[in-house]
């Protein structure tokens, strides 16, 4: 049985990492099905949540697991499910169903590469996925991208709490290598309120109206309605959640962009060639929705270029692109899947698109 660690500091995989911040978070419920590179998540909260008397279901398909967490956030518990690219593929109709009916399921998806069932390289390929999605409608899910061991601990504490806070479902976006990579990590308490869901979820309803959660609207002005509502919700994530990392931009010529556990080698890489005396600034969105547009739209006002780089073939690009709106170029560097870009690799491609 691994430990459940609050209030401790260890050295410990990013998967475990993981599932021990989601056990702290009060997850009531996790519902899995196996797929590399994110098993030991399953493994973990097999042995913990039955410890806990919580509820663990190996379920008998992906679809089947996130449909199980649907059903379990329709009676308020923090409900969680995690998988892997191809696998998360299958999800997609029941996260257009949960923003629908304004559940807040907590999804962690590992990428793998692909398209397709792909391999278990190392890739950055799903970020059209959880940001785009491929659910029908209009609808959109919040999506945290961790880029150390650390973090991923502390953004699984905020998806709980943003999921509960807007009734929306919330991806950790993390990735094979920071999913199998160890580092140091200190577990904190969940150091967010609990939320207060019992004017909606469906808790029996002895002594009071019954209720209704559903994705089927009944009448055209209906849905109109409350597509507007979800919307308008959205636009408050959007004015209020927004998180990034910023550094040496006030004075830089370009500003080169990366996401997830990639941005460690590009900001190691802006900060040597700082220290040569090139005007280079690094900026990391760690809230791939709400996109940190505003901010991009001010830097892109004082600067010549931005440099976008991923390991994908530049899904990332098009949100920068919009936030720009034509102010300046922006290029991109990458490769579609594999180990990550060394710190070599992306300095030839910074100066490159300096000159």
């Amino acid at each position: 049985m691994v430990e459940c660690l609050a209030g401790k500091k260890v050295l410990t995989k990013g998967n475990y990492a993981i599932a021990n911040a989601a056990v702290i978070a009060g997850c009531d419920c996790y519902f899995g099905y196996p797929i590399t590179p994110q098993s030991e998540i399953g493994e973990f909260m097999s042995g913990k949540m039955q410890e806990l008397k919580k509820a663990y279901v190996s379920a008998e398909s992906e679809l089947a697991a996130i449909n199980m967490a649907l059903g379990a956030c329709a009676t308020g518990k923090k409900a969680m499910t995690s998988s892997s690219s191809c696998a998360v593929s299958l999800m997609q109709e029941a996260l257009s169903y949960a923003t629908s009916d304004e559940l807040p399921i907590v999804l962690v998806s590992v990428m793998r590469c692909g398209p397709g069932l792909g391999n278990i390289f190392p890739s950055q390929g799903d970020y059209n996925q959880s940001t785009i999605g491929g659910g029908d409608g209009d609808y959109k899910v919040i999506v945290l991208s961790p880029s150390n061991v650390q973090e991923a601990v502390d953004l699984t504490y905020k998806a709980f709490y943003l999921a509960q806070k807007y009734r929306n479902p919330v991806i950790l976006l993390a990735d094979g290598l920071l999913g199998q990579m160890m580092e140091p990590v200190e577990f904190s308490e969940y150091p967010y309120p609990e939320i207060d869901n019992s004017s909606w979820a469906l808790s029996g309803a002895k002594g009071r109206a019954a209720r209704i959660i559903r994705s089927y609207s009944p009448t055209e002005d209906f849905q109109c309605e409350h597509i507007r509502h979800l919307f308008k919700k959205y636009r408050i994530i959007q004015e209020n959640e927004v998180m990034f990392e910023e550094l040496y931009t006030e004075d830089a010529d370009i500003v080169v962009f990366s996401f997830g556990s990639l941005s460690r080698n590009v900001k190691a890489t802006v900060k040597n060639l700082r220290a040569e005396g090139l005007k280079v600034g690094f900026f990391r969105p760690i809230t791939l929705f709400p996109f940190p547009d505003k901010r991009i739209s001010e830097i892109a006002d004082r600067v010549d270029k931005f440099l976008t780089i991923e390991v994908n073939m530049g899904q990332m690009v098009r949100d920068i692109k919009l936030a720009v709106n034509g102010k300046i170029p922006v290029e991109f560097f990458g490769k579609p899947v594999g180990s990550w870009p060394s710190v070599e690799d992306i300095e030839v491609a910074i100066k490159g698109a300096m000159s």
